[in-house]
C-alpha cells in the first residue's frame, strides 16, 4: 500500500466516531438515519454511527428497485445482522416507475437520478418519524469527482467519510470489519444492471485516488504530477471533473444584496450565541 494514503485506523476511528457524536448532539438530535445500499461506503457510515451512538440509535434503510441486484439487499442485511442496528426495507419502484411511466423520453441516466432523489426523499421522511440526523455515504473521490446525484445519494446533515478517499475507506472498513463479501465486490451504485463505478468512471480508484491526493492534499502543480508519472490526459480530465462539480459541494450561491449575507458575511459557527 502506499504510504501517502495510510491512515492510522484506530485514531481515524475515533475521531470520526467523536465527530458524529459531537455534531448530532449539538444539533438536538441523539439518532441517525441512513440508507444502506449493501456497497462499501454505507456500511462503514453504518458502522461508524452504530459506534458513535449504539446501535440502537441508528435506523438503516434499504431501498431496492425491482431491477436492484438482489445481492445488494443480502449484502446490506450482512451489516444489520452484524451490527444489530434497526432497519427497515422500502420498495421504491412504484415511485420511480410512476415518473417514468409519464415521462416518456425518460433515459437511463436521468433515471437514475430519479432513483437516487426518491432514495433520499424516503431517508429524510424517515429521519422525520426516526427523529434523526440523515449520515452521509460519499467518500472524498466521489465528492471531489461530482460522482454522485445532488441532492439524492450526496445529500445529508453529516457525512463521516467525506475527507476519506475510497482506498482510505477500504483500509478503515477493514480494520471496524465490515464484512468481507462488501469489501471484495466491485463499487457500484446500483441504479442500472451490470453498472459499476470505476465503468462509468474509466478509471480505478485506486489510480485516481493516488493522483487526487497529489493535487489536492499536496497542491502538485501540472508540471509535477506529469513528472510523477501521471498521464496528461487523465490529469486534465481529473481537474475538469473537479471545477464543474464545486456546486455540489457547496451550498447554493447567493447573490450579495445586504449587509450580512449567508455564505458570504454570516458564516458563525451554528453556537455563534453561546
Amino acid at each position: 500500500m502506499n504510504d501517502l494514503l495510510h491512515i492510522d485506523t484506530d485514531v481515524t476511528q475515533l475521531v470520526l466516531t467523536r465527530f458524529l457524536s459531537n455534531e448530532i448532539y449539538k444539533a438536538g438530535f441523539s439518532k441517525a438515519v441512513l440508507g444502506l445500499s449493501g456497497g462499501i461506503d454505507s456500511a462503514l457510515s453504518c458502522y461508524l454511527a452504530a459506534a458513535a451512538l449504539g446501535p440502537e440509535n441508528v435506523l438503516a434503510i434499504r431501498l431496492p428497485y425491482r431491477a436492484s441486484s438482489s445481492e445488494s439487499l443480502t449484502h446490506a442485511q450482512l451489516v444489520i445482522d452484524a451490527l444489530g442496528v434497526a432497519s427497515e426495507t422500502v420498495d421504491i419502484t412504484g415511485m420511480v416507475d410512476a415518473l417514468a411511466a409519464a415521462t416518456p423520453t425518460l433515459t437511463a441516466h436521468r433515471k437514475g437520478n430519479v432513483m437516487a432523489r426518491v432514495r433520499m426523499t424516503v431517508i429524510y421522511d424517515r429521519s422525520a418519524s426516526w427523529n434523526g440526523l440523515v449520515i452521509g455515504t460519499s467518500n472524498k473521490t466521489e465528492l471531489l469527482l461530482g460522482y454522485g446525484t445532488i441532492f439524492g445519494d450526496l445529500a445529508s446533515a453529516v457525512n463521516p467519510i467525506g475527507d476519506l478517499y475510497k482506498t482510505q475507506v477500504r483500509q478503515l472498513s477493514q480494520a471496524m470489519g465490515v464484512p468481507e463479501p462488501i469489501m471484495n465486490k466491485a463499487p457500484s451504485a446500483d441504479l442500472i444492471p451490470g453498472q459499476t463505478d470505476e465503468d462509468d468512471l474509466g478509471f480505478t480508484y485506486a489510480e485516481v485516488d493516488q493522483l487526487l491526493y497529489r493535487m489536492v492534499d499536496e497542491r502538485f502543480s501540472r508540471i509535477d504530477l506529469t513528472a510523477a508519472g501521471f498521464d496528461a490526459a487523465l490529469i486534465d480530465r481529473v481537474y475538469r471533473l473537479i471545477r464543474q462539480a464545486q456546486y455540489k459541494r457547496a451550498l447554493p450561491i447567493i447573490p450579495k444584496i445586504s449587509a450580512r449575507t449567508i455564505g458570504h458575511d454570516f458564516r458563525y459557527l451554528r453556537d455563534w450565541g453561546t
